[in-house]
Order: C-alpha cells, then sequence, then structure tokens
C-alpha cells in the first residue's frame, strides 16, 4: 500500500491537499525531506501564482519530468515564469532544457548564469500570489531525488511575515538575472546540447536518481529521444514533410518514431528484417496501446490496420505498390527503419509511391563508402544528429575498450575482385586452426559472459563455434538457411545467450541490426570490416547500457586488408571527414575519441595503416590531365568517378546523379578548372558520352544558358521557381505574366524543403498569409532582378512580362536541350539543400 501510494504522489495522481489530509505530510514552513516531499509545497504554491521565478545550480530531466504537468498549467494560465541556471561542469542536462523549451515554446525566459569563475549553488523558488508570496529556499535543485525522496531541507519565506527578507532575495534575483546572465534560445540551446558531456559527479547523482525510477518511466521519452522529438515538432511547424534522424545504435530510435507518431493516425514502419518489424511493433503496443497493428510479409498480408510493419522486400512490390491495393496517400506517418539502406531498390520505390504526410528516415549510419547518397532521399533534411561519440560522451552507452589485434593474414594473397575479397579465397584464410587459437587466447583473457564473433560466412562461423566448444566454451554459429549441429535459429540463441547458457553467438550478417541485447560485454570483429556502417554497427550491438556493465570490451583482429586504415576514423565515432584525413595521414588524438574510451593498437598494425595511408595520399595527388578544351581541365579521377557511377546505376548519369553519388573527399579536390559541374554538356562531349542530338547543341546559345544556370550564384532557392516557370513541365515558355510567377512560386514553396527557406527570414515568414503580390515581390526583388543584372544577355523585362532571350525558342521543342534544363535545375537544388545543410552544420 505505501509503495502505491509512493507512486502515486511522484506521479501527479494525489493534489497536495490530498496528500495533507491523509496525513502523509503535514503543513509546515520547514521542509526537510524525512516524512515530506518538497515536490508537493512547490505544487500548491504553483496553483495560486502571479509570476514565478527559479534559481537553481542545474536542471535534471527527472525534475522537469515531475513537475510537467503543474507547468503545463502554468503555461495554459500565462503565468509568467522565469528560470536562471547554471552551466558549471555541465550538470544541467540539455534534455531539461530541451523539455523547457517543450512545454513553454517563447513564454519562458530561461537562462544560464554566466560568471564561469564564480561558484553558483543557490536554490530558491519565488511565488508571488495576488496577495503575498514564498520564497522556497534551501538545498533543492530541479531533479526527481531533489524534489521527492531525497532528504532535502528547504524552508518556507513567507512575504507578508518577512517583508524584507523576500525583497533582498527578489531585488538580487533580478539583479543576477538582467545582469549576469545568457539568455537560452535555440542557438544557444543547440551549442550547449552539442558540447554537452556527462561530468564524472554524475554517476553520484545517478544513483540516488535510479532508486526512484518508476515503470511509468519506461513509457515516455529519455535522453536524446526528448531533444529528437522537439527538433521533429519543431520541423514539421516550418512546414518539413520529410526528415532524417540520425542517431547511434542504442538510443532508442524505435521507440522515438512511436512517440512522434502519436499525433498521426495511420502509421507505417519500414524495414527489411523480420526482428525489426517484431520489435518495433512491440515497441509501438506499449507506446499506442490502443491502436491495432498488423505485420505484411510474405506469409502475413495484414492490410486495414492503424499501424502497419512492413517489410520492405515483400511491400516494394508492384503487385502491392498500386492504388487497387494501397493509395498513395494511404499512410498519415511513414518511418523507414536503418535509412542507410534506402537508396536501394525496393526502398527506393515506396518513397517514390507513398505521399504521406511526414516520413522520417531512421539510421546510425548514413554514410557510405559505395557513396549512395542517403541524405538526397530527404532533401538533405537532417534535423536530429548524435553520432556514437556524443552518445557515449553524454552518458547513453556505455564507453567501449578496444584492442586492435595483429592479424598475420595476409590479405595480398587472397582474391580482391569488384571491391570485395573472394568469399572461398577469404574462408580458406581464415579458417585456420593457429588463427582460431589467437582469437580464443584473447577472448579468455576478458571472462566475458555473453560475447558476439561477427564472422564472414556461414563455414566461418560453424568453425569458430566448433573450435570454442572443442575448447570448452559454450558457443554457437547463427546464420540463414539451412542448419548444421553447431548452429541454431536466432531467437533461439539470443535467448539462452541472455540466460547465460551461450557464452558466445558468432554470425553472419545477422546481428548488425535489430538486436538488441544489452548484457552484451565482448564483441569480436573476425573478417575484414571496410565499410564505416557495418564497423559502427557491429560495436554498436555491444554498447547498450546494463545493470553492473561498466564497459564494452572490443577484440578487432587487424591485417593488411584493404582500407584497414580507416579504423581508427571508424573508432572517433564522427566519419564525415574520414577520408581526407586518412589520406593526410591524419592519426586520432585520445580526446578524438568517445570519453572514457580506450583504444590500443599492436603497434605492426600501426605499421599497416601507415603504408597504406601513404598509398592513398599519392592516389588523390595524381595531376594527370587526360582531356582539355573549354575553360576547364579534368583529372583522372574525374572520369573514373563518372565510369565508376555509370557502372553502378547502368546508365549514363545525369548532372544530379553525377553530383549525388560523387565522391565527397574526391568533390572537394575540385576548383574552378576542374569542376565539370559548371560545364556538364561539354565533359559529355570531350568523353564521347553525347548522343547526335547533344553534340549540335554544344556551342549554340542554348549550350551558354545551360552553363549560366549550372553557374549562377544561390545563396536561397528563390530562383528555381523562376527557371521552372519557363520549364513550365517539358513545354516551354519564353515570356512570364505575373500569375505564371505567381503559380510557380506557390507551387514549388508548397514543398516543405523549399518554403523551410521562406520561414527562416523575418520578411517572408508569414508568407502563408500572403496573397498574389506577395509572392510576386518576393520574385521581383530576388531573382528577377538578380538575373536581369547578373545575365541581362538571357533575361529581359517586356509590357510587365518577364521574358527570355527569343534565340533561344529555336530550341523550344529540343528534346536535349529541354531534357538538360531540367536536369540541370534539378542539380542546382539538390547542390543548394547539401550546402544548406553544411551550413546549418557549420552554424551560418
Amino acid at each position: 500500500m505505501d509503495e502505491t501510494k509512493e507512486l502515486l504522489q511522484q506521479d501527479n495522481y494525489l493534489s497536495f491537499d490530498d496528500i495533507t489530509s491523509k496525513g502523509i505530510i503535514t503543513k509546515s514552513n520547514c521542509i526537510t525531506g524525512n516524512t515530506d516531499h518538497f515536490v508537493d509545497y512547490l505544487r500548491e504554491s504553483f496553483k495560486k501564482a502571479r509570476s514565478i521565478d527559479i534559481i537553481v545550480a542545474f536542471l535534471m530531466e527527472s525534475g522537469v519530468h515531475i513537475l510537467s504537468e503543474d507547468l503545463k498549467l502554468i503555461k495554459e494560465k500565462n503565468i509568467p515564469i522565469r528560470i536562471l541556471t547554471g552551466n558549471y561542469l555541465n550538470i544541467t542536462q540539455p534534455q531539461a532544457l530541451y523539455m523547457l523549451k517543450d512545454i513553454f515554446g517563447d513564454d519562458v525566459d530561461l537562462r544560464f548564469y554566466k560568471e564561469r569563475k564564480r561558484s553558483f549553488h543557490p536554490k530558491a523558488y519565488i511565488v508571488d500570489y495576488e496577495t503575498g508570496g514564498d520564497i522556497f529556499v534551501g538545498s533543492s535543485n530541479i531533479s526527481r531525488s531533489a524534489l521527492t525522496s531525497g532528504i532535502e531541507w528547504n524552508y518556507r519565506l513567507e512575504k507578508e511575515a518577512n517583508d524584507v527578507d523576500y525583497n533582498s532575495f527578489k531585488g538580487t534575483f533580478e539583479e543576477l538575472f538582467l545582469n549576469n546572465s545568457i539568455i537560452i534560445d535555440e542557438a544557444e540551446m543547440k551549442k550547449y546540447s552539442e558540447s554537452w558531456k556527462k561530468p564524472k559527479v554524475y554517476y553520484d547523482i545517478e544513483k540516488s536518481e535510479e532508486k526512484d525510477h518508476s515503470i511509468i518511466d519506461l513509457i515516455r521519452p529519455k535522453e536524446a529521444q526528448i531533444e529528437a522529438l522537439y527538433e521533429l515538432k519543431k520541423a514539421r511547424a516550418e512546414g518539413l514533410d520529410k526528415v532524417i534522424v540520425v542517431a547511434a545504435t542504442g538510443i532508442g530510435k524505435t521507440y522515438l518514431g512511436a512517440f512522434d507518431s502519436l499525433e498521426f493516425k495511420k502509421v507505417l514502419f519500414v524495414a527489411h528484417r523480420e526482428e525489426i518489424l517484431k520489435q518495433a511493433e512491440a515497441t509501438f503496443k506499449i507506446i499506442r496501446p490502443k491502436d491495432k497493428t498488423g505485420i505484411f510479409n510474405g506469409i502475413e498480408k495484414n492490410k486495414d490496420k492503424d499501424i502497419l510493419f512492413a517489410s520492405v522486400q515483400t511491400l516494394g512490390q508492384s503487385k502491392y505498390l498500386n492504388e487497387e491495393y494501397f493509395k498513395k496517400d494511404e499512410f498519415d506517418y511513414i518511418i523507414m527503419d536503418e535509412f542507410h539502406h534506402a537508396v536501394a531498390g525496393n526502398y527506393q520505390k515506396v518513397l517514390d509511391y507513398f505521399t504521406p504526410k511526414f516520413l522520417l528516415g531512421l539510421t546510425a549510419t548514413p554514410e557510405r563508402l559505395d557513396n549512395k547518397d542517403v541524405f538526397a532521399l530527404c532533401d538533405y533534411n537532417v534535423v536530429y544528429e548524435l553520432r556514437l561519440k556524443g552518445a557515449i560522451d553524454k552518458g547513453f552507452l556505455v564507453p567501449f575498450r578496444y584492442y586492435g589485434v595483429y592479424d598475420e593474414t595476409d590479405y595480398e594473397n587472397i582474391i580482391f575482385k569488384n571491391g570485395k575479397y573472394d568469399e572461398k579465397s577469404l574462408e580458406e584464410a581464415l579458417m585456420i586452426n593457429k588463427r582460431a587459437e589467437v582469437i580464443l587466447k584473447h577472448y579468455e583473457k576478458y571472462r566475458s559472459e555473453r560475447a558476439l564473433g561477427f564472422c564472414t560466412s556461414r563455414s566461418h562461423a560453424e568453425y569458430m563455434a566448433k573450435y570454442f566448444l572443442e575448447n570448452n566454451i559454450k558457443a554457437c554459429a547463427v546464420y540463414s538457411g539451412e542448419k548444421s549441429e553447431f548452429s541454431m535459429e536466432r531467437k533461439e540463441a539470443l535467448e539462452k545467450l541472455k540466460l547465460g547458457e551461450i557464452n558466445v553467438i558468432f554470425s553472419v550478417d545477422m546481428f548488425n541490426e535489430g538486436l538488441d541485447v544489452p548484457e552484451v560485454d565482448l564483441v569480436m570483429f573476425l573478417r575484414p570490416t571496410e565499410s564505416p556502417t557495418v564497423f559502427l554497427q557491429q560495436l554498436g550491438r555491444g554498447l547498450r547500457k546494463s545493470k553492473g556493465k561498466e564497459y564494452l570490451n572490443v577484440l578487432d583482429f587487424i591485417g593488411n586488408y584493404k582500407k584497414a586504415n580507416l579504423i581508427p576514423f571508424f573508432l572517433t565515432g564522427n566519419i564525415k571527414d574520414y577520408a581526407s584525413k586518412s589520406k593526410g595521414n591524419f592519426n586520432p588524438k585520445p580526446e578524438d575519441y568517445p570519453q572514457d574510451c580506450i583504444v590500443d593498437f599492436d603497434f605492426r598494425i600501426v605499421d599497416i595503416f601507415k603504408k597504406q595511408s601513404e598509398a592513398e595520399k599519392k592516389f588523390t595527388e595524381l595531376k594527370d590531365i587526360v582531356i582539355k578544351g573549354s575553360q576547364l581541365s579534368v583529372p583522372r579521377f574525374v572520369v573514373e568517378e563518372y565510369y565508376r557511377i555509370k557502372e553502378y546505376i547502368q546508365e549514363r548519369p545525369s548532372r544530379v546523379q553525377f553530383y549525388t553519388y560523387f565522391d565527397d573527399e574526391l568533390f572537394k579536390l575540385l576548383n574552378s578548372k576542374s569542376n565539370v559541374f559548371r560545364d556538364y554538356l561539354w565533359f559529355l562531349e570531350e568523353i564521347g558520352e553525347v548522343t547526335e542530338e547533344e553534340s549540335l547543341l554544344v556551342g549554340t546559345i542554348g549550350h551558354e544558358f545551360i552553363k549560366m544556370i549550372e553557374a549562377t550564384v544561390m545563396t536561397k532557392s528563390y530562383k528555381m521557381p523562376i527557371l521552372l516557370g519557363f520549364y513550365n513541365e517539358g513545354k516551354m515558355k519564353f515570356s512570364l505574366s505575373e500569375d505564371d510567377v505567381y503559380e510557380s512560386f506557390k507551387g514549388f514553396y508548397e514543398k516543405g524543403s523549399n518554403y523551410i527557406d521562406l520561414t527562416q527570414h523575418k520578411s517572408s515568414e508569414n508568407y502563408k498569409g500572403w496573397g498574389k503580390t506577395g509572392f510576386i515581390t518576393l520574385a521581383k526583388n530576388n531573382p528577377e532582378k538578380a538575373f536581369l543584372s547578373s545575365a541581362p544577355e538571357f533575361f529581359y523585362l517586356k509590357d510587365e512580362f518577364y521574358c527570355l532571350n527569343e534565340k533561344l525558342e529555336e530550341f523550344k521543342d529540343n528534346v536535349s536541350f529541354i531534357k538538360q534544363f531540367k536536369d540541370v535545375i534539378d542539380y542546382r537544388t539538390r547542390k543548394y539543400y547539401k550546402e544548406r545543410l553544411g551550413k546549418k552544420n557549420e552554424g551560418l
């Protein structure tokens, strides 16, 4: 009975009067936390408040959650509230700030105390009433334990009885708040979150917090989810309709999707593994228990459900992607899990077919070594990003102790073809007792209870399981397909691993994704891992927090395989610029790795890294000019990239395709003389890739017009709707009336990825209330004026019409010209989206 009373009291079910009347606490000016809870006094006071001022040393997520319902009532009543908190030693949690901003929006004046060299330890709550007021002064910050079960001494000072003291406290608050503070706006909050690391003192605070957790805490957003949900809500308010969230494995991305989908009626969750679908369905049932759920895969074909969990392999088939089976707008909200797979065939078909109100792509690893651009699928709308390093630094995942073990396998003698090792040759090299003995020897050093070993093939996994069993280590192999005496079904193996009946599972591509066994304390990389996606997925399998687990041990057996030198950069957890750093022979420093992580390489591995980095550096320094012409000089790697991409997409790449799949690090090497995107048609002609009709276009005014668009300055997206107006869905126009301009602008800015530009500028932030005049004014003052100034040979005004050079009319029926025109518009739009994301990441 006492536990139930405690739980109800903590989670807002009993009012202050209920509690006092039941004798749980007695009213007093002295609040000690021994038999009473400080939060109950605050709640009673907040009910009568006319204004509230709070000054505390730190804010914690748990404390804001305890007060959340009370704060929402304060917001509803339009009661002014000011909060001054500290950022010293990083004890204030960023997610606590996000929660407050989510509740109040701009209706809270939230600030940091700014004097870094002066201690800041006040804890006071100043509440003014219509008549009188109270100040609570003592030891309670805004945290769960401080407000509820902790021994915290606070004293209530009543204004009427202590007028001088009350005004002294109030006056000091005003001085500190107005003259010694930093306003926590969107930019400051984000900056604080990005730089925030879990302080050492926090571990003691957490211990007291953990004692107070209830079952209700399991079904509310926490930690990074709070920040991501805030950014998703903000993105929708700004008009975005498709976005990406990048968050490290173990952050709870499925829960995030479930929480964010709550305001939408019909939801589709798409994934490529059955296990992910089943786990996702279980998660959504917790968050949305009243909704009907169903599976859509090769066996089950549920359809009329509130939430559908679909296998992309099944849903992506043409017999299901049609109006007779699913309408295009069937779903209000679509979640695509492991979004880095979305560049593949069936994912792309699902993306192209459905038109939801909102689409969320979830991934931990968007960058790919095959240069397939995942970000482009959502117009580079990355609304939240928390990489592996940040997640460990913030304490959301456990740190790792990584040991790079030298592998004597000579990979130069293994067949390497089409960017990968021959499976049979690789098996033969890895499946030898001498190597297995080294692996077992290192495994036994760490006394692991639950470990995962990542293998290259079924035979390799079986071989390792057999070897460990023969050496009295309980092990099994897990893979798809027919089983052997040393293998088990995935579900059975995982259950036995959790129960401790098996100590090691050797798998083949079965646990890179969709695994949730927090108790895993050791992972072993037993194959060459060249992909950052696969590497970080495998590492992430063991980083989830579990009771008593302080860190993850990682054993990586490294030989001279291709691109082994990238591993140090993968371990930093931030792989955006790994290629350029590795080619520059850059060595990560200890501070580049996540907090409290250990990285240790055998000295022989360091020699391998050095040799490979030097070889790659020489490749990027190639200055051989293979073609010359126009005003461009093109180095060999550009032509090689062109043919690589052509082979991959199985057709001649358009500008937008070439730009999308072009290696980012190689792209940075382009300069004004080698940038083929400034004259792509000429480039195609020089390498013999133009059609006969396109060759007739080269050197004409039509060609010059295309080049002008390729090179025109674009700091905003305003030029695109003007050009699209002339393009006119392929039926060229050579003059635009005000009605034409209005329709083109209105249509262009109905798309969320475009109209976010309008919402971010004061002159156009209220564009939703605009009529024709607003858009016409925007067009005249920006793109029309810019084109008339920078390209008068192509644009002019005549009788209130905005016109193209009449000489271009000879191309009005030229299929090649019209195709090039649309391609260059698409290329510049995509380039603009990508550069906008870059500026956002740089804080510009």
